[in-house]
């Protein structure tokens, strides 16, 4: 789903939201317990869809495309199934190791149209992993979301954001070596690697493996 809503001048700021409308696992399931609560995977989406209408009723003077990436992820007869390849919007191969790790499977391809248009900047906003909370509730408490960005600049500029609306975040790495452990012998990159650590750190090199190095982008 697109909404863009232009109030300003320049090229837009393109948001990407993870829209899974019900993550049950699919053939990798969860476990029953809290599995009610996943009908909220769609948050990032939501939030995506709500920023941009916030600014046009603000009238806001920005320009925003705002992507949501709508799908549900289930057990079925065409379900996904682990081993399976499959080819991307922008037409790099996925293989995927577990069907649980599919937020980044649609987020591929939105970002990946996303990089197509004309932007300033591209973030995404996703519930893609609970390492992410694992980290940071551990160590910080639960008051802040999780960055990942190869943009220095980008991730200032959030940081500030997030000081002045009380959406505080906290920088966590991107290392190369991240994007190694996701190879894959038969396509061009794993959906998920063996052992799935650092998991937060790993969901972002995927979703970067989509977006062209030169764009200032954020997870």
């Amino acid at each position: 789903m697109l909404v863009e809503y232009r109030g300003g001048s320049g090229a837009p700021i393109a948001l990407v939201g993870k829209g899974i409308t019900f993550d049950s696992g699919g053939i990798s399931i969860k476990p029953n317990a809290g599995m009610w609560e996943r009908k909220s995977d769609m948050a990032g989406a939501a939030s995506t869809m709500g920023a941009v209408l916030s600014l046009a009723k603000s009238r806001a003077n920005v320009n925003v495309l705002a992507v949501a990436a709508l799908a549900e992820n289930m057990p079925g007869g065409n379900a996904l199934r682990p081993g399976d390849v499959v080819r991307t919007y922008s037409g790099k191969t996925i293989e995927v190791m577990n069907t649980d790790a599919e937020g980044r499977l649609v987020l591929a391809d939105a970002l990946s149209w996303a990089s197509e248009q004309k932007h300033d900047a591209l973030v995404d906003i996703a519930t893609l992993t609970g390492a992410v909370s694992a980290a940071l509730g551990t160590a910080l408490g639960y008051e802040y979301a999780g960055l990942l960005t190869r943009d220095p600049a980008l991730a200032a500029q959030i940081t500030a954001a997030g000081k002045a609306t009380g959406e505080e975040v906290w920088q966590l790495p991107l290392h190369p070596n991240h994007l190694k452990t996701m190879k894959s012998d038969i396509a061009d990159i794993k959906n998920s690697a063996e052992g799935g650590r650092p998991g937060a750190s790993l969901g972002a090199a995927f979703i970067g493996f989509f977006v062209d190095p030169a764009t200032p982008w954020a997870h």
